[in-house]
């Protein structure tokens, strides 16, 4: 563990988290189709190595590998009896990388089901698939927890409601949005505002957007808005903003992104200025780009 806590850290001046895991896997040679959490179990020396990538760019923090490695989403690949294992793994391997001056959110994204009465999914059992994701990556030397990529209100006020239920760590949350019309919006209709409002009032420290389609202006005019609700709900979170390099360009099958270093550092620039002092990168984004924005603004 760090000698500063995380809590005291993130209110240090800028905090750089890392970037794209999944992209990072397919470019060490893991197959589309295979668990990505898995590989923590499969192929942890690829894992670490791509961590340690991340901490020599510049990052502060990295990310556990277990964005799917809840109960519902390992189902999927028939290792919903896996989760404690999977998830303490990624946790040991992000900690061997991360030493003792550097830091490991574990990560946590959606199920991939919807809770009633959309779906079949009780909250109180959704509840329990998080706290056990939670426990087990608290059990691996995490310092904080990071629940992102969320679109669905319901849900992330669950997940929060759970990590906080098994531990006293920091959380951090995080919602998917995009552009929908002059405002913002997640896939499940939610705006920034009533994001805000709930999030916050679970005292998470810090909160934020990640992923979604849009561009890198599309997430300076959704970074200025998102401060803008924060500082009238009157929130002491922290901000943060992991953005994906841009959209990407279909080049055959594949989804190619074409966002330079220097545009990308200068993105994470100006929303930093907006006062988001958490930054990283997500889908498409790797250790250049993170080197990219780190140089310029450390």
């Amino acid at each position: 563990m760090a000698a500063i806590k995380l809590k005291d850290r993130i209110k240090q001046g800028v905090f750089f988290l890392d970037g794209a895991m999944g992209t990072q896997l397919a470019a060490h040679g893991i197959e589309m189709g295979h668990c990505n959490d898995y590989q923590n179990i499969e192929s942890p020396a690829i894992v670490e190595a791509i961590h340690q990538q991340y901490f020599n760019a510049g990052s502060d923090a990295v990310l556990t590998n277990t964005f799917g490695a809840n109960k519902y989403a390992l189902a999927r690949h028939k290792l919903a009896d896996k989760v404690y294992e999977i998830n303490k793994a990624a946790a040991h391997i992000a900690r061997k990388a991360a030493g003792n001056n550097r830091y490991v959110l574990g990560d946590i994204g959606p199920c991939g089901d919807f809770l009633a009465p959309l779906g079949l999914l009780k909250p109180e059992e959704l509840n329990e698939a998080f706290a056990l994701q939670a426990l087990a990556l608290k059990a691996g030397g995490v310092d904080g927890f990071i629940i992102e990529t969320m679109t669905a209100l319901e849900e992330i006020l669950v997940a929060i409601q759970a990590v906080k239920s098994v531990t006293s760590l920091p959380v951090f949350a995080s919602m998917s949005y995009d552009k929908a019309g002059d405002n913002f919006r997640t896939m499940m209709g939610v705006a920034p505002e009533d994001a805000i409002t709930k999030i916050t009032a679970l005292g998470v420290d810090a909160l934020g957007f990640n992923c979604g389609k849009m561009s890198l202006d599309d997430y300076r005019c959704l970074a200025k808005k998102y401060a803008s609700i924060v500082k009238d709900v009157n929130s002491d979170a922290s901000m943060l903003a992991e953005v994906n390099a841009g959209l990407p360009e279909l080049v055959g099958t594949q989804a190619v992104y074409n966002v330079t270093g220097q545009q990308f550092a200068q993105a994470l620039k100006d929303i930093h200025e907006t006062g988001f002092n958490i930054l990283g990168g997500c889908c498409g984004s790797n250790p250049e780009l993170i080197k990219a924005a780190a140089c310029l603004l450390k």
